[in-house]
């Protein structure tokens, strides 16, 4: 499966990548919103991975535009984010993701909820 991993902060997106890539996933990696937005019209990933805060388009944002758009609308989001306020959580879901979860994380957690996803 390939999975987008969109993630400003390079400590955690290499351990989520590192993560993913062990458990057999083909991981594809942006800092950037605007620039997993890219990856995702282009690359057609089986799942993203979306922080909530990053430079120039939040991940709220990128979730908006993908479920927007015709070729992304059905890939599943999972955001990972260190937003932990119930408000933050509805606004998420609402924006379209299918998972959501706050950081500090446990990797095996993030795993497995990946592998939920996917199977769905």
């Amino acid at each position: 499966m390939k999975v987008l991993v969109v993630e400003d902060d390079m400590d955690i997106q290499d351990l989520v990548v590192t993560l993913l890539t062990r458990d057999g996933h083909t991981v594809v990696a942006e800092a950037e919103g605007w620039d997993g937005l890219a990856a995702a019209l282009a690359q057609a990933p089986d799942l993203v991975v979306l922080d909530w805060m990053m430079p120039g388009m939040s991940g709220v944002d990128v979730c908006r535009a993908l479920r927007a758009d015709a070729r992304t609308k059905d890939v599943p989001v999972l955001m990972l984010t260190s937003k932990a306020q119930e408000a933050d959580i509805d606004q998420a879901f609402t924006a379209g993701a299918d998972d959501y979860m706050v950081k500090p994380f446990r990797g095996r957690e993030l795993v497995s909820r990946v592998r939920a996803l996917a199977t769905r």
